[in-house]
């Protein structure tokens, strides 16, 4: 399969996903991901240089295209930049420290980044409590 056709999916082995409002293609370009994850596309050209992470493929004619796993990847650096507001080396910081496997499962980065150790007892216990109420 070349890169063009893969760009635009083939309809075999497409995977479903919940979190990105996506259509299972396999890959996305810039624009397309840009609009999935509501970061600008010069913002995403720039995060590539300060993120090893994030390093999308090239097409033969030079469009990046974007995997799954790159949008989540993306998404969780905007968290950690918007939302948690970590500098750039911050960011990269946690994620090494993490690892970006890990850094990938939500529970496990929220109690990584709270930093009160009293709210990660009480965010420990609540999902204690929760798996006890599934087991009944």
């Amino acid at each position: 399969m070349s890169d063009d056709t893969a760009a635009q999916g083939t309809g075999r082995g497409r995977r479903r996903s919940a979190s990105a409002k996506t259509e299972g293609k396999r890959y996305y370009r810039i624009g397309e991901v840009s609009k999935l994850t509501g970061v600008k596309p010069y913002v995403l050209r720039y995060w590539e240089s300060e993120f090893r992470w994030m390093a999308p493929t090239k097409s033969r004619s030079k469009q990046r295209l974007y995997r799954q796993r790159d949008i989540e990847i993306i998404q969780l650096i905007k968290r950690l930049l918007w939302e948690e507001k970590f500098t750039i080396a911050g960011a990269r910081r946690k994620l090494q420290e993490l690892g970006v496997g890990r850094a990938l499962d939500a529970p496990q980065l929220e109690m990584a980044l709270d930093r009160d150790p009293r709210s990660q007892v009480r965010r420990l216990r609540m999902q204690l409590d929760e798996l006890r109420t599934l087991l009944r």
